[in-house]
């Protein structure tokens, strides 16, 4: 069952990045003034990321600050490495694409959290650091103002240490 919702959650944020419904521009604000008058949220991450040899963790909570509700959204995990062929992904998670990953939030309540995240990945081979990028892929057609909150760059280090954004 889990399965069929993060194929819903992937297949619509394929749908906004083009397919004739409102596409990113729109969802981050720009048709405002064109009659897009979508919900609007505040949507931001949290978390850290840790690397060991091949072993990447990532762990974040999605927050929303309003002033709308969220139904659900689309967190985006991309690296600067391959991912190993084989993933053992968290529910609501699946993979986008060699070094990508995406998962769904949950719903996000005005001013509350999202479901927390847990990603234990491997990559391809060891890697002496790793770029993490994490940001919004899809947000249920919301204008969000602010997206210096919910786009991240982490440099992770091959000392197990846990990096915090």
């Amino acid at each position: 069952m889990r399965r069929v919702a993060v194929r819903s959650v992937v297949v619509a944020g394929l749908l906004a990045l083009g397919a004739g419904v409102p596409g990113p521009a729109q969802a981050w604000g720009a048709g405002r003034g064109a009659g897009w008058a979508g919900p609007e949220a505040d949507v931001s991450y949290h978390g850290r990321v840790a690397l060991s040899g091949s072993h990447l963790r990532v762990w974040l909570v999605p927050e929303n600050d309003g002033p709308s509700a969220l139904a659900n959204a689309t967190l985006r995990v991309r690296l600067s490495a391959d991912l190993a062929d084989r993933q053992r992904l968290a529910d609501g998670c699946a993979r986008a694409g060699l070094r990508e990953v995406v998962c769904e939030t949950g719903p996000l309540p005005l001013h509350g959290r999202g479901r927390h995240v847990g990603l234990s990945l491997e990559l391809r081979e060891p890697a002496a650091e790793v770029v993490v990028r994490v940001d919004t892929w899809w947000n249920g057609g919301a204008t969000d103002r602010n997206r210096a909150n919910n786009e991240h760059v982490v440099l992770a280090l091959d000392t197990g240490d846990a990096y915090a954004f």
